[in-house]
């Protein structure tokens, strides 16, 4: 961090984005990676890892309710989550607004993360670790979906980036293992960073999701903290019923499960499927590249 108390992410080499830090709160490094929680005047409290932003005070609340009610309001029937990292606490607190959900399994590596966001940010978890629902296994998540036997209607995948420990989380190993633990009708999301900067990223999950799920697609949000555009979402299931949903049924869903939201409503999780035109001819282009 330079004299004048700026601090500079680090993801892409040739741009970036400061934050001024106001405090810095906490910057050690875990058992696996380097951790940062400090004040921001306009963003609140910011915590990195590895010199890439992960969340903020000020607009975790799109992030996590796109994460989580996109899934959970399509698929309507589900019981059993899991949730890939979420160490923050914030894909946990927007599941257990779902009273129809009977058992939520987070499996995390890094339990410093969970620690000192519970500290230092309360509000992401807002208590939601206490819900007899819940369920944490610290362990290597890729490593549980290649083991376990248990099944689940919604795999929720709140990795880092692929770098550093969340690069197993984007392998075709760990999306096979995936598809694997989910129920019939299962549906599995996860962040794929901001495709206008990371676009490779997502036509190479594309790919190997594409080897394991029937319907494969993405879907999007503005999040301001994420630097370079408009954040995507991979969507996989077995069947394309699910992401088709109306934005009617969706709307009786999300009137019946009585969700008071900042971002998500219905009108919304249908548009979010809307790709533009560079992403869909990337898309294409894969396809084309490996079709028989």
């Amino acid at each position: 961090m330079s004299q004048d108390k700026f601090w500079h992410e680090t993801l892409h080499a040739d741009r970036g984005q400061y934050f001024s830090v106001g405090e810095m709160l906490y910057h050690e490094k875990t058992a696996y990676q380097e951790l940062m929680i400090f004040d921001n005047a306009a963003a609140g409290r910011v915590m990195a890892l590895d010199g890439v932003v992960q969340t903020t005070e000020h607009d975790e609340f799109i992030y996590h309710e796109m994460m989580v009610h996109v899934p959970l309001l399509a698929h309507a029937r589900a019981e059993s989550v899991l949730i890939i990292g979420g160490g923050d606490g914030g894909i946990l607190r927007e599941v257990c607004r779902h009273p129809q959900i009977q058992k939520i399994t987070m499996v995390e590596i890094d339990i410093a993360v969970i620690e000192l966001c519970r500290n230092y940010l309360p509000g992401h978890s807002n208590g939601a670790y206490e819900d007899p629902r819940f369920r944490l296994i610290i362990s290597n998540a890729a490593d549980f979906v290649h083991q376990s036997d248990e099944k689940f209607d919604v795999i929720i995948s709140d990795s880092t980036d692929p770098i550093g420990p969340g690069k197993s989380l984007f392998s075709a190993d760990f999306y096979q293992n995936c598809a694997s633990r989910l129920r019939d009708g299962g549906i599995f999301v996860g962040q794929n960073g901001v495709c206008f900067l990371q676009l490779k990223q997502a036509v190479n999950s594309y790919a190997r999701l594409s080897r394991f799920f029937a319907d494969v697609s993405f879907y999007q949000a503005a999040i301001p903290s994420y630097y370079g555009g408009v954040m995507t979402f991979a969507w996989a299931s077995q069947s394309a019923s699910a992401r088709e949903t109306d934005r009617s049924t969706l709307q009786t869903r999300f009137a019946e499960a009585g969700l008071k939201c900042r971002y998500y409503n219905p009108a919304i999780h249908s548009a979010s499927f809307a790709l533009p035109q560079y992403f869909l001819d990337a898309l294409e282009a894969e396809c084309a590249h490996c079709a028989p």
